[in-house]
């Protein structure tokens, strides 16, 4: 299996190389050269097997340069009990109206970045061996809140690694602030950056493409790589529990081998739907893929109409881990979708960054039409949805996985369609606690962000996570704010002390 950049489909290379570099050096993403397809009785296979199984035999397919033990280690390392406080690794807890909750919050930073982000650290320093030649490997991250704590976590005082993220200085709720400040581990650093997300992001894949910040640590042997979902190995773990799902629920006998279902996913960066258009190529049987989105709703539009546009009103919102209106794993699908036509993607997403729309081909429009569903909703509504689904069900949903039921609970109505739906947990409820206890108590409340969490406890009859109430009393390590044109130089400062 070889890898190419959607910006230059000439360019063939292993895994290994795709997930030490991250970022092609044209400014392109990774892609495969081919779709692996699983069989029938591989998908029944599936149903007998652990998480850990399940995740071996998709890495196969894909790190094809991996031998096996080298994969066994990874998974084996990342998925265990240490990690995650289940052994299914995620939970499914079914509600109403065929709608199944996919929890992909148990791991130590409780966010979905930790499925892939506990492996990554494996997988990239697996890769570094054939890869860097004993390079130092700077892990740089933009983050709009859960990425950061996950890669931080997950890279913390790794060997041979250190680990710089950036996120906005006003974008992430409390407690996402909170885990990232009082980060343990030598080999970390975190600042903040005046503006949003996407500047974050513009001001990370700048620094990849300075060839004088490129040229500066390589005198000094060190190699910049990229934990957000623009790397290979970010998004390969996020088609691992697509699959997982499909066969837990053959396997619970919720649906039969070859019953279609829905997945619904709350995204702005796109990575986490597209590695469920991963797994639907890969022959899980999938009917719909509906991509909800908040007041930020720029996919929203560009699904339903063609028309990428980020020049609009940027909010900030109650599900602040979605406030992006630059969507960057939209260019994998768009290659794949164009027929990899890397011209068109340079031509689209040049004009992207120049005016900051472009509009795809009418033929592309179609075949998104054909496989997405998109809708939106605004803070009011998803708070709406996280009262109304706890007072009816008794399940906490936290900010953004409310955002998915409300779109897919208005498409059931608009569509009709009845296929039974599995619904993305992307967080922990009490990542967001104070967005939560308004919408299912209200009223005031107090300043001290634990004890509105012991109100919340104790109005839920839920408990916080372990590794959120460990935060309570530890110190806050960085403070740093800065432009996010300042943001090569932190880099800099960071690896040459």
């Amino acid at each position: 299996m070889n890898y190419a950049s959607t910006r230059n489909s000439a360019l063939k290379v292993t895994s290994a190389h795709a997930i030490v570099k991250g970022l092609s050096d044209e400014g392109g993403l990774y892609v495969p050269t081919s779709i692996p397809q699983f069989t029938k009785d591989e998908i029944l296979a599936f149903c007998d097997k652990s998480y850990v199984d399940r995740a071996y035999d998709v890495f196969s397919k894909f790190l094809t340069d991996f031998t096996p033990a080298e994969l066994r280690h990874c998974v084996e390392s990342a998925y265990n009990d240490k990690n995650f406080d289940t052994n299914n690794i995620a939970e499914i807890s079914k509600l109403r109206n065929g709608r199944y909750i996919l929890e992909l919050w148990h791991g130590p930073t409780c966010a979905f970045k930790d499925m892939a982000l506990q492996i990554l650290p494996y997988l990239l320093t697996t890769s570094a061996k054939k890869e860097a030649g004993g390079k130092h490997i700077a892990i740089l991250v933009a983050t709009s809140g859960d990425t950061g704590k996950a890669a931080l976590e997950g890279f913390k005082d790794v060997a041979g690694t250190s680990i710089s993220v950036f996120y906005p200085e006003d974008g992430v709720s409390p407690m996402q602030k909170r885990q990232m400040t009082t980060q343990d581990g030598a080999n970390v650093n975190v600042c903040a950056v005046k503006g949003n997300f996407d500047d974050c992001q513009n001001g990370v894949k700048a620094i990849f493409t300075d060839k004088n910040i490129e040229s500066e640590l390589l005198k000094n042997n060190i190699l910049l790589s990229s934990a957000n979902s623009i790397n290979w190995g970010r998004l390969a773990p996020q088609i691992v529990y697509y699959v997982s799902v499909y066969a837990q629920l053959v396997k619970d006998e919720e649906i039969e081998y070859g019953e279609k279902i829905n997945i619904c996913v709350p995204t702005g960066n796109f990575g986490n739907i597209l590695a469920a258009y991963y797994a639907k190529l890969m022959g899980i049987p999938v009917n719909k893929l509906i991509c909800a989105s908040n007041s930020n709703n720029v996919l929203t539009d560009f699904i339903n109409t063609g028309v990428y546009d980020r020049n609009r009103k940027f909010y900030t919102t109650v599900s602040p881990s979605m406030d992006i209106l630059i969507s960057s794993n939209l260019e994998r699908l768009l290659y794949h979708l164009s027929g990899e036509n890397d011209a068109l993607i340079n031509d689209w997403f040049g004009k992207l960054k120049t005016d900051g729309r472009y509009e795809v081909s009418a033929d592309v429009k179609a075949k998104i039409g054909e496989l997405f569903y998109a809708g939106c909703c605004s803070d009011e509504e998803t708070k709406a949805q996280i009262h109304s689904t706890f007072s009816e069900e008794h399940y906490l949903l936290d900010t953004h996985s409310a955002v998915a039921v409300k779109v897919y609970d208005d498409y059931r109505k608009k569509t009709g369609d009845e296929t039974k739906t599995v619904i993305a947990s992307t967080a922990n409820p009490y990542k967001f606690g104070r967005a939560v206890y308004d919408a299912v108590c209200g009223g005031e409340q107090p300043d001290d962000e634990f004890e509105l969490i012991a109100m919340l406890e104790k109005a839920t009859d839920t408990k916080m996570p372990a590794p959120l109430a460990a935060t309570k009393d530890k110190a806050v390590r960085f403070t740093r704010v800065v432009n996010s044109a300042d943001m090569g130089r932190v880099v800099l400062d960071f690896l040459n002390k």
